[in-house]
């Protein structure tokens, strides 16, 4: 692939769309782990976004990779060899609908790039209750609606009312997707080479002392019960079947395994939350996707339980790792 031959169309085309080059994912990624990808932009509005993806997958046959606040992304230390578009610097736009035609109920509408504690303090600026839950998430809306983000019982997929998106290879049009599907850490757009734009969240009035009440009760929780100390991204796998009926949580099998403090180079499964692996300091990719292959086998060994990673990974050529 021509990497400056792209660089040069996308700049001639849009002469004020921020392109990097050879940009190290490692200050992308909340890990603050990965090599350098080729080309990154960072669209600022949704135009920008139309362009970059008409002219990569029509004119040079390539596969963008959409990411937003890099808060659920483990790269190879080698790097990957694509392009990446990035959101969250950009596609900002966050405002209060008109009154729908649903009574009891307001909207708000938020780009790709907003972060989730940014549309959970709008929220309670308005005095709308359902995303208490979102205030600490650390990942954007557009992450967030990919993933289906949640935390504390509450998940985006019970407030999200509509998406925006654009697919490849990029149409003029459009796409609004109502009522999208959405299931435990997953939505449609996780099968579609879309690119969200933006959401539309609908919300119920509520009491703004019991909403900050609530978010502070979920910050406060945060500080106590997880290592925020350290770089993550969060809860590193997948929240497991049940078993006969009853709940299972990936951190209790983890530390019931015996694992909690378990170190691989500078990585660590986290000494205060067994669901988190942290970066302690100088870890690789590497030194995470080890400590994560010893945590998942003993934990099989041990449960016949099998932990399905919830980060996304990439490889040297942009592939998905297979788990």
């Amino acid at each position: 692939m021509n990497w400056n031959a792209l660089y040069d169309r996308l700049r001639a085309a849009a002469p004020s769309l921020e392109l990097r080059r050879e940009e190290p994912m490692s200050r992308h990624t909340s890990f603050q782990v990965g090599g350098p990808v080729p080309l990154m932009a960072l669209p600022k509005n949704e135009e920008e976004v139309q362009l970059v993806l008409s002219v990569a997958a029509l004119e040079f046959g390539v596969k963008p990779f959409f990411m937003g606040r890099g808060t659920n992304l483990l790269v190879s230390d080698a790097g990957a060899g694509l392009l990446v578009v990035k959101a969250y610097d950009g596609l900002n736009r966050l405002e209060l609908l008109p009154q729908g035609e649903w009574p009891g109920q307001q909207t708000i509408l938020a780009g790709s790039g907003v972060s989730l504690a940014r549309l959970a303090s709008f929220a309670l600026e308005h005095g709308l209750t359902g995303l208490e839950f979102a205030q600490g998430i650390p990942g954007s809306v557009g992450g967030g609606v990919y993933m289906n983000a949640g935390a504390y019982g509450g998940e985006l997929s019970q407030v999200v009312s509509s998406v925006a998106s654009v697919s490849l290879p990029a149409e003029k049009a459009v796409r609004e997707y109502a009522n999208p599907k959405f299931s435990y850490r997953h939505s449609q757009f996780q099968e579609q080479d879309d690119f969200i734009l933006r959401a539309c969240f609908s919300l119920k009035p509520g009491d703004p002392a019991e909403i900050k009440a609530k978010m502070e009760d979920f910050a406060r929780r945060r500080r106590e019960k997880q290592p925020l100390e350290y770089p993550s991204a969060g809860s590193f796998f997948k929240r497991p079947a049940p078993v006969d009926g009853a709940p299972v949580y990936a951190g209790a099998l983890i530390e019931r395994c015996g694992l909690k403090g378990l170190t691989v180079g500078g990585a660590q499964v986290s000494e205060k939350h067994a669901g988190f692996i942290v970066n302690r300091g100088g870890a690789t990719c590497g030194d995470i996707v080890k400590l994560m292959a010893q945590v998942r086998e003993r934990v099989f060994r041990e449960t016949g339980i099998t932990l399905e990673p919830e980060v996304r990974c990439l490889g040297g050529e942009g592939e998905k790792w297979n788990f």
